[in-house]
């Protein structure tokens, strides 16, 4: 069997959207400090571009290291923390950088988690929306793009630890 993989969102397209959400959060945050929280290892590349395309002084980025979902393609509802952030967020205003939001169940962990943290406020920005996998009800403040429920690689996915170097957004084809 063979694999092939065919693009969904191009890396213009994601790039432009990028731009917009950066500039929306650094209008949004610009009389305070902002802690951008990139959830890795999914959002890396993700994250690198939005925080280059926040202008604002007053943003830093920390790191949070899950995983949910092992070598397969299905969550498995279980969130581990494998690297916690560098420094207190208590009293700064934190957006959650996440690749992908589907089941919920990640991001409603990582929102609990942070509001024992004491931060002014959290926000959740993820590049993509996946409604129809949906579990738990999560606000999503900045989305880059809803897509429809297909496993998606690249830009920082992965599948089984491969394909997050792809410079856009695909789906494996098996044939």
């Amino acid at each position: 069997m063979s694999e092939r993989v065919v693009p969904l969102l191009s890396a213009e397209t994601i790039a432009a959207r990028v731009r917009e959400l950066g500039q929306q959060i650094a209008d949004e945050y610009r009389d305070k400090n902002v802690v951008l929280v990139l959830v890795l290892k999914g959002s890396f590349v993700f994250g690198a571009d939005l925080a280059r395309a926040i202008d604002h002084p007053r943003c830093r980025v920390d790191f949070l290291g899950t995983r949910s979902y092992g070598e397969g393609t299905d969550s498995s509802g279980v969130v581990q923390i494998t690297q916690d952030l560098s420094r207190p967020v208590e009293g700064e205003d934190v957006i959650i950088v996440e690749d992908i939001v589907d089941t919920g169940l990640t991001i409603a962990h990582l929102l609990e988690l942070m509001k024992t943290r004491r931060p002014a406020s959290v926000k959740v920005c993820a590049l993509l929306h996946k409604p129809a996998r949906k579990k738990v009800e999560v606000q999503v403040d900045y989305v880059g793009f809803t897509i429809e429920d297909r496993f998606v690689i690249g830009y920082g996915l992965d599948w089984a630890e491969r394909f997050r170097n792809l410079p856009f957004i695909g789906v494996v084809e098996r044939g």
